[in-house]
């Protein structure tokens, strides 16, 4: 691997951390920084907004402590001292705070980092918030239509793919032929999308011996966690089916997870992703009536699904593993030079 970039000694990543979950959680891309910096050999500090303003707060109720989780930020920034601060979702923290730190750290790098859609009008309105305060945004869609949708910002926007890490997506479907499951779809949001209508176009058009989990859709209960994963663990195909389609190089971070597990991807063609990934990996659709088809034939020839899955696994964990990503995000926000060809960069 090649020689990394001198890290700067000490990083303070301000995001919500789920801690009050208890456990009872979707992967969480906050989560996989942290890993990847940690791998990369960073000295990496955490603050979950939310959680600190829920501990502050009388009773537990989270609004009533934000005043104090500000103040304990910029204690935790005295105490800290970082030379590069990411500032991923944390609608707790407020720029003024976030300008407050930086007086207190003349010198700091500030990166806000996003894994939201640009679809979605409130996540949008906070790219350009936090592009007040941060020197640089980076993003989970790519520079195409960041640049088109933020053009004021251009040259400060950068794209950022959705990692997977070892330890995480640590199970590999393609490798299996005893799987239970032979196409999952895992849904959460029902806002912005209509997506669940492809689901319910699709169900018909299937073959009638395939096995169509749908948690989280239709009234079947969601599977967090450790269910999560098993649910995975025990599934041949997977649908990556967005809340919206058409953004250059966006997905939910679905797609690295069930990518990342060795199950057969299917995602949408317009999001034009075959620029990313290698051919006769990933398996892309325009609509129900071609994925239907291509489902059909996956699921009749398994030799198949398990050869294109396992590629898609191997570029995932060796191109865009949660340490290259971290290592990419701390090279970009402190402008050193790359230590090495992303395989993202090609994103224009």
């Amino acid at each position: 691997m090649t020689t990394p970039a001198e890290p700067p000694v000490r990083i303070l990543h301000i995001a919500h951390q789920q801690l009050r979950r208890y456990g009872a959680t979707r992967v969480s891309w906050a989560r996989k920084l942290d890993l990847g910096l940690i791998k990369a050999g960073f000295d990496l500090h955490n603050f979950s907004d939310r959680d600190v303003a829920a501990f502050e707060a009388p009773f537990g109720i989270r609004y009533l402590g934000e005043r104090k989780a500000q103040q304990r930020l910029l204690e935790m920034t005295e105490a800290v001292e970082p030379d590069l601060v990411i500032v991923g979702h944390c609608d707790s923290i407020s720029n003024a705070t976030l300008a407050a730190l930086r007086q207190l750290r003349p010198e700091v790098h500030m990166v806000h980092c996003n894994n939201d859609p640009l679809f979605v009008p409130s996540n949008a309105a906070r790219i350009e918030h936090r592009a007040e305060v941060c020197d640089r945004i980076i993003v989970s869609t790519g520079r195409r239509t960041l640049n088109q949708v933020f053009p004021a910002l251009r040259g400060r926007l950068f794209h950022m793919p959705n990692p997977v890490d070892a330890s995480i997506e640590r199970f590999d479907s393609s490798l299996r032929t005893d799987l239970d499951t032979d196409l999952i779809f895992c849904s959460k949001s029902a806002n912005h999308t209509n997506r669940l209508s492809l689901v319910d176009e699709l169900r018909p058009k299937l073959p009638a011996d395939l096995r169509f989990r749908t948690p989280g859709a239709n009234g079947v209960p969601g599977v967090w966690g450790l269910d999560y994963d098993r649910a995975l663990a025990d599934s041949r195909m997977g649908l990556n089916i967005n809340r919206q389609e058409g953004d250059y190089w966006y997905s939910s971070a679905r797609m690295a997870q069930l990518g990342g597990n060795g199950l057969l991807v299917f995602t949408h063609a317009d999001n034009g992703f075959q620029d990313l990934f290698p051919p006769e990996s990933i398996v892309y659709f325009h609509a129900a009536e071609d994925l239907a088809a291509q489902i059909a034939e996956f699921h009749s020839d398994d030799d198949r699904r398990r050869a294109r899955a396992a590629r898609t696994r191997r570029f995932f964990h060796e191109e865009l593993s949660s340490e290259r990503y971290a290592r990419y995000i701390v090279e970009t926000a402190t402008e050193r030079p790359l230590s090495e060809r992303y395989a993202w960069l090609e994103d224009n």
